[in-house]
């Protein structure tokens, strides 16, 4: 039998969390210009990094995941998070190091900052309503009513292709 030699890194890479992605967005914040980051656009605004990052990379950038809620698609560790702010703005953090992306990701996330950036939660929630994977993953879920349906990767990735190539 052939021995099989693995090697390992000096430094392992660590998937990035919903966490990390969130906190550059938050840095990305300038509050003296009067813009701010509730935690409706922070939810979307996550969603869309991992629904473009599979398309792009063809992998998720963070494990967690997107339920289908009734105001669009919404993180529960990220709610969990951020929930005490309710619709006031979220500071930035105190201090954030972008050197834990990968240049992909950073390109990624730059992406949709750039696309998606300049617009309020509410109207993010709204664009969300009328995406497949948000739509499919509530099924017949009444609007309004709590629903806890994983939005799939499969989903984001096949809708958000198409929206791509279309």
């Amino acid at each position: 039998m052939a021995k099989v030699y693995r090697f390992k890194a000096k430094e392992e890479l660590k998937m990035v969390t919903v966490f990390d992605v969130a906190d550059y967005f938050l840095s990305r914040v300038e509050l003296d210009s009067g813009s701010v980051m509730t935690h409706l656009k922070l939810q979307k605004l996550c969603y869309y990094v991992q629904a473009w990052h599979l398309v792009f990379e063809d992998n998720p950038m963070f494990e967690e995941k997107f339920q289908a809620w009734a105001h669009g698609p919404a993180c529960p560790e990220l709610f969990s998070k951020f929930k005490d702010y309710r619709w006031n703005p979220i500071p930035p953090p105190d201090e954030f190091d972008s050197s834990i992306f990968s240049g992909t990701e950073i390109e990624t996330i730059e992406a949709v900052w750039e696309a998606y950036g300049q617009f309020d939660g509410k109207y993010l929630e709204d664009l969300t309503h009328q995406e497949d994977p948000w739509i499919m993953a509530r099924g017949d879920c009444p609007p309004g009513e709590k629903c806890e349906n994983v939005i799939s990767w499969k989903s984001m990735k096949e809708y958000y292709t198409r929206l791509q190539n279309a």
